[in-house]
């Protein structure tokens, strides 16, 4: 009896563990073939990759803004090429490469060469050992946005810079696709290539990000800076929601020669938008114009005289004319420096840098970049004496981004409310489902809704009768705005930069856009008429009025 009870139990355990094998066996076999003989091919074989393996960052509509470009290439046994001289000249007359670079490839000391050809290049000798397929890029030829989307080290397909940087956690766990082929014992290839894509299982797996660019205002902004050769910068900003639509920097530079642009001297690889500060100039009268409305409402029915200059311990500070007798709107929408420099001195330093510091001056505005900065204000005894003069017309130690610049207007235009501004909108999965939205900040009064009027309205009255007037906006329902020219300090040189920031249109208005040219030398010169080309152009594909 007890050695059938022993029979028994053996036989059970037997089959149990016959069950297992199986199932084991089977896993292995069927369930994971395909992931072993995938490593087992890559073992044998030469794996090239034919994706950047990094998510795609889109644009608010989606529009990928990343991943694609492809470009077709040749891969080729390196003593194929070598040592046959028509197959070399032939591919030397396809690709799209140089003859140098041509050249700087075949001598590299791979065995196997990855060659740029045009799209319609077909060679026929060969043909189990030399392959045409398509690589796709991971930047766009053209460079668009490519201060904000940034770029990588190659080498670890790391985020270097810009959106790549932030998000690198993400961005970094995308599908994977490669080329691969094999090669037999003697190292010589024995199938034709195949493809792979090692995709990624889950599908909320957050591999990607959204942006609120509109990649059409966008390239709208980089065609007519591009047009007309401008270093600088551009922000143009939703008036609702305080979304960035658009953010150009000038010099561009190519995201996949890094190295070229190390060393540069006019800083191509800064985003000038929001990682350098400069002096705000005129536009810094804003301000000035909010702090005297706050402290002395009365100073609205003053008026103020001009000779042309005016004088501070013995320093004269220069005005942009001989106005006489003006008002202070008339002072704010001649750019007037005697005036406004008399206003604040009847206000003092320390209200107006105050006023400043609650509108984010020497603040950062944080969008979502790490490169952002925050400006400089002055502050202790920097606030003395003949300070007022600098500091009444944006000059001195006052230093901005145009990005600040921007939220300023942004806070006129929604009647003293601020919007926290941002360039973020998603983390999204590959096919741009939101998985995570961007947390934004509550609104914000910071100025009181009678005052900001009053600015608005004298932003108007610039554009219609002081230094904006040049502007014919009124197919777009008008604008305000505020010039600025600022003395500044550019590679060692002294030099001037233009400005302009404004609204449009004048009523309910959509848009703020800000302008800030290099040595642009008279913000209503320079930047004004890019203000002026960039709002019809945007009016013409999304009409406001």
């Amino acid at each position: 009896m007890f050695s059938k009870k022993r029979v028994i139990f053996f036989s059970i355990i037997s089959f149990i563990l016959f069950v297992c094998l199986g199932m084991r066996l089977y896993y292995i076999q069927v369930y994971k073939y395909p992931t072993y003989s995938e490593m087992a091919l890559k073992q044998r074989s030469r794996e090239i990759s034919l994706n950047p393996r990094r998510g795609v960052i889109y644009d608010r509509y989606l529009v990928p803004l990343t991943n694609t470009d492809s470009s077709k290439i040749i891969i080729i046994p390196k003593d194929i090429i070598i040592n046959d001289k028509e197959l070399y000249n032939e591919v030397l007359e396809n690709t799209t490469l140089s003859f140098g670079d041509y050249n700087k490839i075949i001598n590299l000391p791979n065995n196997l060469l990855q060659i740029p050809v045009k799209n319609e290049f077909e060679v026929s000798n060969y043909s189990n050992s030399i392959f045409i397929t398509e690589v796709v890029k991971r930047y766009r030829k053209d460079s668009l946005l490519s201060h904000v989307i940034g770029y990588i080290n190659k080498s670890e397909n790391t985020g270097e810079a810009g959106i790549e940087r932030v998000y690198d956690e993400y961005l970094s766990k995308s599908d994977e696709k490669s080329f691969v082929i094999e090669y037999d014992k003697s190292r010589s290839i024995i199938l034709n290539g195949t493809e792979y894509v090692n995709e990624i299982s889950d599908p909320n797996n957050p591999t990607s990000v959204k942006l609120t660019i509109d990649s059409k205002i966008q390239s709208i902004v980089e065609n007519i800076i591009d047009e007309e050769r401008i270093k600088g910068a551009v922000v143009v900003a939703d008036v609702d929601n305080g979304e960035i639509l658009a953010l150009a920097s000038r010099p561009n530079f190519n995201q996949d020669e890094i190295e070229k642009y190390l060393s540069n001297d006019e800083m191509a690889l800064y985003n000038k938008a929001i990682q350098v500060g400069y002096p705000p100039g005129s536009i810094f009268k804003i301000v000035v114009l909010l702090a005297a409305l706050e402290s002395e409402y009365n100073i609205l029915d003053e008026d103020f005289y001009c000779p042309g200059y005016e004088d501070i311990n013995n320093i004269r500070i220069k005005c942009t004319g001989v106005h006489g007798e003006v008002s202070l709107e008339e002072a704010f929408s001649l750019s007037c420096n005697s005036a406004f420099i008399q206003v604040g001195k009847k206000i003092g330093s320390e209200k107006i840098i105050e006023l400043a510091q609650r509108l984010n001056f020497g603040e950062k505005i944080n969008i979502g970049l790490l490169e952002e900065i925050s400006g400089n204000l002055p502050d202790g005894d920097n606030l003395k004496g003949p300070a007022i003069g600098n500091i009444s017309i944006g000059q001195g130690m006052i230093e901005a981004t145009p990005l600040q610049i921007t939220n300023l207007l942004m806070i006129i235009a929604n009647n003293g409310v601020q919007k926290h501004m941002t360039i973020i909108d998603s983390i999204t999965n590959k096919d741009g489902d939101v998985i995570k939205s961007y947390n934004k900040e509550p609104d914000k009064a910071v100025v009181l809704p009678s005052i900001a009027e009053i600015a608005y309205n004298y932003l108007i009255t610039v554009v219609k009768e002081g230094t904006g007037k040049s502007m014919n906006l009124d197919s777009i329902g008008g604008a305000g705005g505020k010039t600025g020219s600022a003395e500044a300090v550019l590679y060692n040189d002294t030099t001037i930069h233009g400005w302009f920031a404004g609204f449009f249109p004048e009523r309910s208005p959509k848009y703020v856009i800000t302008v800030f040219i290099e040595e642009g030398f008279s913000g209503s010169k320079s930047a004004a008429p890019i203000f002026e080309k960039i709002s019809k152009e945007i009016n013409n594909i999304y009409p406001v009025y």
